[in-house]
């Protein structure tokens, strides 16, 4: 195809079923967006809520890489509207490429736009800047660097410990730049601690809960890297649950309480749930058995796929099959040297693992890969997988849902076109538009 614009009209055009705006989104997530200087925020300073890096860069170059990006942080999400495709409000992730096709830049009139191949194609609209974010707390941190908000400010996203304890070629997943994101933001000077105090974590939250006197934040995630030994002499269950434990004491009923952490043993399981979770995220990754082991090699050593498994299935008789939503990294089944070489072969690979879990009524979800140049499957996959992937992937785990008899998942904001505001994939934005059932 001759250009970018062919490629997405071919496939809106083919796929009739997926939401228009669900291709752009998916083509954004997966090959990132460039930003004007016109586009960009002035940090925290300004009026625009800028990118927080809550837990992975989502870039397509390393920070010196950015130019100006990199110093005047872009915003932490866009949304799109109208156009000559008349897009409906579509929420979504920044992720930076300064070599996209898409560009967001203003127009002689100041008006935010984005632009496929010089074209305009939608208005863009950029999270104002929230009340929270201008209060700090007493020992000086930001409450973006503490407890940032994402999704439109519907999720507060608590990464309470930076790195992974999988380390090194032979243990890190190979999509995953945890490290590396904590490296960098080390090297250039930016606050980005490590392990964040819980007493931190509560007071950044009573900021927030003061000053979203609209209660926009609904829900919170606690997450970080693996624990495989122990963190400040906790095992994982009890490091991530003892936050919970002291939100849900101090803030009972305000927030949704969601945590990712490995597939853990039952017991530990009943721990998160003692604690106050309500929702639980064992994110299995990748389906196919082969690519598990290539891609996850720390998961396969310490846990093993089919432990993994049967360790998720077992959460659902503690959180209920409902509140059981693990997350696979869309597009990883297709990266080289071990990928599917079709995307027939993918999709058939990835609907097998959706339909072994809705069977079982656990609902997974999942994140748009973003080929991140530190790792390894993004140094040898730097266009990530082919749009065609996703777009068929919304199309089978829609399908997928409704032959289970499955709603979508709670802790995801409304589902539906123009509705959605989960915004690193779209499979929020592709369901139908019925009000959710929360947890």
């Amino acid at each position: 195809m001759g250009s970018r614009t062919a490629l997405v009209e071919d496939l809106m055009e083919r796929f009739p079923h997926v939401p228009r705006e669900a291709v752009f989104k998916e083509d954004l997530l997966r090959g990132g967006v460039a930003f004007d200087a016109s586009a960009l925020s002035d940090n925290e300073s300004g009026e625009v809520k800028p990118k927080s890096y809550f837990i992975f860069s989502f870039d397509h170059g390393t920070l010196p890489e950015l130019g100006e990006a990199a110093l005047r942080r872009p915003p932490e999400e866009i949304i799109l509207t109208g156009g000559p495709y008349d897009l409906r409000r579509t929420v979504v992730s920044v992720r930076v490429n300064p070599a996209s096709p898409y560009r967001v830049a203003a127009n002689d009139d100041g008006v935010l736009g984005l632009y496929l191949d010089g074209k305009r194609i939608a208005d863009v609209g950029v999270p104002p800047m929230p009340e929270y974010y201008r209060h700090t707390l007493s020992n000086g941190k930001s409450v973006m660097e503490v407890a940032p908000t994402i999704q439109w400010g519907y999720l507060i996203y608590l990464t309470v410990f930076r790195v992974c304890q999988y380390f090194g070629a032979k243990e890190e997943c190979q999509y995953c730049d945890i490290n590396h994101n904590w490296r960098q933001h080390k090297a250039a000077g930016r606050p980005y601690t490590g392990v964040k105090d819980v007493e931190e974590v509560l007071e950044a939250l009573e900021i927030i809960d003061r000053y979203d006197t609209a209660k926009a934040s609904t829900a919170y995630t606690l997450t970080g890297g693996a624990i495989t030994k122990t963190v400040s002499g906790r095992d994982e269950a009890d490091f991530y649950g003892h936050y919970a434990k002291a939100i849900e004491e101090r803030f009972p009923g305000r927030w949704i309480g969601k945590v990712v952490a490995q597939a853990l043993p039952r017991d530990d399981v009943q721990r998160f749930k003692d604690y106050g979770v309500q929702i639980y995220h064992p994110n299995y990754e990748v389906w196919d058995e082969y690519l598990f082991k290539m891609y996850c090699p720390g998961k396969e050593r310490y846990v093993g796929r089919d432990e993994w498994h049967r360790r998720i299935l077992d959460s659902a008789d503690v959180f209920g099959a409902r509140n059981v939503i693990p997350n696979f990294v869309a597009g990883v089944e297709m990266a080289e040297p071990f990928g599917f070489k079709t995307v027939d072969e993918a999709i058939a690979s990835t609907t097998e693992g959706l339909r072994f879990f809705m069977s079982h009524g656990i609902t997974p979800r999942f994140t748009t890969w973003c080929p991140e140049p530190t790792t390894p499957l993004g140094k040898a996959n730097p266009q990530g997988a082919p749009l065609e992937y996703h777009i068929r992937l919304l199309e089978a785990y829609r399908q997928t849902m409704e032959d289970f008899g499955l709603s979508s998942p709670p802790g995801y904001g409304p589902p539906g076109p123009g509705r959605a505001v989960f915004s690193v994939s779209s499979f929020m934005d592709s369901l139908p538009a019925r009000e959710p059932v929360e947890a």
